[in-house]
């Protein structure tokens, strides 16, 4: 029977080494894995860094939108990942994250309802709890401000109709387009929410601020009340 010994990458040939590869050959020649064997730097006695990073990987399918989501204490349960090394992935993903943040424009216009998922994609991909938002927006429905009303559990938040008043008023919004999340990945619209975007619709025809809108945001899609006639 053949003996395989474990190789460090330092015996690898030294182009196949991540971090000569992406000095060599560029950033777009690595894989997944070597681009996470950067971030952790080192493996463990029996695993090299990419082997570790490979096993990540696997765990989650290879899905980078599941790696965004795994915690300081998720990556720790991995062999060969502690502390440091778990913070370090963290901190490259949230990177990523506030990259496709800057890339939108501060102001953008919201045309569409589409506009308004993307716009909040910012805020409310991969949370594993509910948030709701409002989105201020002026009379040409450029967006003055996106303000965070609410943080609550797995199940659900509660959202006050007198800070989003408040907030749009202090803002002088014509209008506003309110957004929750479901982390469970459910875009049916609760009764309770149908009840809170009614209320919301004719409180605002008193203080002339107008409802636009209201999202339910899931990390695959969104259930918009106007698309669906239901505003």
């Amino acid at each position: 029977m053949k003996t395989y010994r474990y190789l460090n990458i330092k015996d690898w040939a030294e182009e196949d080494r991540p971090r000569e590869k992406l000095s060599l050959k560029g950033k777009s020649a690595l894989s997944e894995a070597e681009l996470i064997a950067i971030i952790i730097g080192s493996g463990t006695p029996s695993l090299n860094a990419v082997d570790v990073a490979k096993g990540i990987l696997s765990s989650i399918e290879n899905d980078l939108n599941r790696l965004a989501k795994l915690s300081v204490n998720d990556l720790k349960k991995f062999k060969g990942i502690g502390e440091a090394k778990a913070i370090g992935i963290v901190a490259a993903m949230e990177l990523g994250r506030r990259r496709k943040e800057a890339e939108v424009s501060k102001k953008p216009k919201i045309t569409c309802s589409n506009d308004v998922y993307k716009l909040m994609g910012q805020e409310l991909m991969d949370l594993s709890h509910e948030e709701f938002w409002c989105v201020l927006l002026s009379k040409s429905n450029i967006v003055i401000k996106k303000q965070l009303v609410s943080s609550g559990g797995v199940s659900g938040t509660v959202a006050d109709p007198r800070i989003i008043f408040k907030a749009a008023l202090e803002e002088l919004a014509s209008g506003i387009i309110l957004v929750h999340n479901h982390p469970s990945g459910n875009l049916k619209p609760s009764q309770q929410d149908i009840r809170l975007t009614q209320k919301m619709k004719e409180a605002g025809k008193t203080l002339d601020v107008s409802l636009l809108d209201h999202l339910i945001f899931t990390d695959n899609g969104y259930f918009s009340f106007t698309d669906e006639n239901l505003l």
